[in-house]
């Protein structure tokens, strides 16, 4: 199929992005990378009025770093972040996504920004962003606002963004001495979505973990906090009596449909086993 017929504008300011969206409202959409839009657009699943092209807009995209925190720009491309020595060094979860989102050609094109709004329930970076307690930074002509990733995300691609607003950035709190973050996920092949994918964070002290956070994805209509399992585990060795524990939990915790890729029961026993995959990695690392 080919996309319907749409307008083309291409700002160069923040301003005039607001300027069109206030103009055309629910009939635009943004542009950043295209890796998700583009295929929407050419099975008509979207049908927009006007495509705004955000790519000449300064001061959206860049990594900067402090003590504290690591800012990326939401027009960010995923090979520059897969890249990038502070990313490495400072999210090591978020580093450990990169490789697993499709593959170089869409990491070269795709955006950080991009990918969180459209809120693929599969993807890796809601989940990161979740797991790692990230703030999501939008923009509208009234100002700024932060808004919790856990809070950003309401169902099957839906989000906090409002009429007016995009995403400018996402916020992480870098990583503190004694905490560990692993991304592990289950697919038919390397570059798909998940099939089941989770996004850990801990602090560890030797086979003992605290301030446990587990996100799948993959498993329902947005990034899923185990909070049960979590708390199985919290301040408990690692050992096979406390993650037969913890994967008993994820039956209070998460509840996946069934879809084409398999049953909501074949994907509960695929989070069990990553689960238990990840976490023994996570205190013999």
């Amino acid at each position: 199929m080919k996309p319907a017929p749409f307008a083309y504008a291409r700002p160069s300011s923040l301003d005039d992005v607001f300027d069109l969206l206030g103009r055309t409202g629910e009939e635009a959409k943004l542009l950043a990378g295209g890796q998700s839009l583009v295929p929407t657009l050419a099975f008509r699943l979207s049908t927009p009025s006007l495509l705004i092209d955000l790519n000449r807009v300064p001061g959206l995209a860049g990594i900067t770093a402090d003590a504290g925190m690591v800012r990326i720009g939401a027009m960010t491309r995923h090979c520059e972040i897969e890249h990038s020595i502070e990313i490495a060094a400072k999210l090591p979860m978020v580093a450990q996504a990169m490789p697993q989102i499709g593959h170089p050609a869409i990491r070269t094109r795709g955006t950080i920004g991009g990918s969180l709004a459209f809120a693929d329930p599969a993807a890796e970076l809601p989940a990161c962003a979740v797991a790692l307690d990230a703030q999501i930074v939008i923009a509208s002509r009234q100002g700024a606002r932060r808004v919790r990733a856990r809070n950003f995300f309401k169902g099957l691609y839906e989000t906090d963004l409002g009429a007016g607003e995009l995403i400018t950035a996402v916020e992480f709190p870098a990583q503190p001495p004694g905490y560990r973050s692993r991304l592990a996920e289950l697919a038919r092949r390397h570059g798909d979505y998940a099939l089941v994918g989770l996004a850990a964070h801990a602090k560890t002290e030797g086979d003992r973990l605290s301030d446990l956070r587990l996100a799948f994805f993959g498993v329902g209509s947005k990034p899923v906090l185990a909070v049960q399992a979590a708390r199985e585990l919290e301040g408990q060795h690692v050992s096979a009596t406390a993650l037969a524990l913890a994967a008993e939990a994820l039956d209070d915790d998460l509840d996946p449909p069934d879809d084409l890729n398999g049953s909501g029961r074949t994907k509960l026993h695929l989070a069990r086993v990553l689960l238990s995959r990840t976490l023994t990695g996570m205190v013999e690392a």
